[in-house]
Order: structure tokens, then sequence, then C-alpha cells
């Protein structure tokens, strides 16, 4: 596997930066990769335009930037209109179906979304969605393996939440078309 630079964006309170650091955890303590994560956001805790960067590679890192992101997972049309241009030419694009209004992809992007809003409503708690997201960018980017971030999941959310967190992942990663 080459360097693969990964770009999460949304709003504030829509889990962007734990999405991220839960790519980072699978991919270097369960799947034995390198990885590192930048985040920015706003000043406002709640509803600002945030993101994550994360890098995962085979060989040590020795630049934490992202340069050209390969992959992109965008939750907010404010996040696909600032990000989207930063996409690499045959780079993946996945959005929040309900959300995000892809106007053009261009350079043979490969498109990609799911509705992870309504999935996490129907599993009774809208604030999963980033999880939904994560099970639905593992199976589709597999830049990870699937236990490796079904693990992370587990670990990094907060303690009683774990269930449900699980089902949200996997209801992500079956979403994929066959």
């Amino acid at each position: 596997m080459a360097r693969t630079e990964i770009k999460i964006g949304g709003f504030g309170g829509q889990g962007v930066i734990l999405s991220g650091y839960i790519i980072g955890r699978a991919a270097s303590i369960y799947d034995n990769k390198y990885a590192t994560m930048i985040q920015a956001f706003g000043p406002e805790a709640r509803g600002s335009a945030c993101s994550a960067q994360v890098i995962v590679d085979e060989e040590p890192i020795a630049y934490p930037y992202i340069t050209r992101p390969t992959m992109m997972v965008l939750m907010s049309q404010e996040a696909y209109t600032r990000f989207s241009p930063e996409l690499a030419p045959g780079g993946l694009l996945i959005t929040e179906e309900e959300l995000v209004s892809v106007r053009t992809t261009g350079q043979d992007v490969r498109h990609l979304s799911i509705p992870a809003t309504r999935i996490a409503e129907e599993l009774g708690k809208k604030m999963v969605v980033n999880i939904v997201m994560m099970g639905y960018f593992g199976a589709v980017a597999r830049v990870t393996s699937k236990e490796a971030l079904r693990k992370a999941v587990e670990v990094s959310v907060p303690k009683g939440t774990q269930e449900l967190n699980l089902k949200a992942f996997d209801r992500g990663w079956e979403y994929v078309p066959a």
C-alpha cells in the first residue's frame, strides 16, 4: 500500500475529528501501519467547519501534512465546497447523501454517497452518523482491515455506547452496493 492521504470534513458536532482518530488508530495500532492526524476546526464548539487530515502508510511518515488527498469523506455542504477541489485526480470522494449536493467531480473522481444521517436516525441516535460513515468508508476504501477499524471504533467511543456504535459501523459497512 502506498501513502494514502485522507481528508474528512464536516461541521463541529458531526464527529469529524473522532473519525480521523479512529482511522489512524485502526491503521497504527491494529494493522501495524504508520499513521498521522492533523485536525482543524473553527472557534465555535459546534456548527463551524472542521476537518481531520489522516495519512496512512506502510513506511514511516516524515511529513505529517497531506499535500493532495486521495480520499475524502465530506459530511456537510460547506466541507464539500471548501475541500473537494483539493482531491487528487482519480481520488475517492464519499459524501453524506442528504447533506451534500455534489455539483461536479471531474478528474476521474470516484464519487459514492450514503444516507448516513438517516441510517443513524433509524438506529435511534443521530450522533452516530460519523460511525456509519466510517463503516462505509472502511468497506469501500480498504485502507485498514474491517477488524482493525471495528476494534478502533469499539475502544474510541464513550463507554456505554459501544453496542450502538458497532451497529452503526456495521450498517455503514453493509450499505456498500455489491
